[in-house]
C-alpha cells in the first residue's frame, strides 16, 4: 500500500490519531453530563489515582501513616474524565503502534518468503546443472580415446595417399624424377 515512496499506512495511522483527540474531548463532556458515567466510570479511577499519587508524594517527604482525604466529586469527575480522555487518546496511539508492528512484520514475512523462493530456485538450478554437467562429463569419457583433431589429421594423411597414387606427374620435374624411379626399379 505505498503510492510513490509515501507509505499510505502511516498516514491513516495518523489521521486516527489525530481524529482520537476530538474524540477523547467528546468522551470527556458525556463524562461530566452523564450521572452514570460519571459516577461509575469516572470517579472510581480518580479516586484512586488521586489515592496513589497522594500516597507517593507523602512517602517522599517522610509522612507515613498519613489518612488521604477522597477528592470531592466535581473534582474526581474532572479529573476521571481527563484520565479518560487520555487513556482514549493512549489506547487509539498504542493500537496504531501495534498494527504498524503487524504490518512490518507482515512485510518482513513475506520478504523472507520470497527470498527463500528465490534460494530454493537457486538450488535447483544448481543441482540440474550439476546433473548436465556429470552427463556432459560421462559423454566425454565414453568418446573414443583419440581426439577429433587426430582423426581429422589421419583423414587428411589417407587422402594425401591416395591423391599420390592416383596423379601421373604433369610437370617436367616430376618426369624426370618419374624416371630416375624407373631406372632404380630395373
Amino acid at each position: 500500500m505505498v503510492v510513490g515512496a509515501f507509505p499510505m499506512a502511516k498516514l491513516l495511522y495518523l489521521g486516527i490519531r489525530q481524529v482520537s483527540k476530538p474524540l477523547a474531548n467528546r468522551i470527556k463532556e458525556a463524562a461530566r453530563r452523564s450521572e452514570f458515567f460519571k459516577t461509575y466510570i469516572c470517579l472510581p479511577p480518580a479516586q484512586l489515582y488521586h489515592w496513589v499519587e497522594m500516597r507517593t508524594k507523602m512517602r517522599i517527604m517522610g509522612f507515613r501513616g498519613t489518612v488521604i482525604k477522597p477528592l470531592n466529586e466535581e473534582a474526581a469527575a474532572e479529573l476521571g474524565a481527563e484520565l479518560l480522555g487520555e487513556a482514549t487518546i493512549f489506547i487509539v496511539g498504542g493500537g496504531c503502534l501495534v498494527l504498524e508492528y503487524w504490518r512490518h512484520q507482515a512485510q518482513q514475512r513475506h520478504k523472507e518468503e520470497e527470498q527463500r523462493a528465490a534460494w530454493d530456485a537457486m538450488q535447483d538450478e544448481v543441482g540440474r546443472l550439476a546433473l548436465a554437467l556429470e552427463a556432459l562429463q560421462a559423454q566425454v569419457q565414453a568418446a573414443p580415446a583419440h581426439s577429433a583433431l587426430e582423426e581429422l589429421q589421419a583423414q587428411v594423411r589417407e587422402v594425401r595417399a591416395q591423391l599420390c597414387t592416383r596423379d601421373p606427374p604433369a610437370t617436367p620435374q616430376a618426369a624426370s624424377a618419374g624416371k630416375v624411379q624407373e631406372s632404380a626399379q630395373a
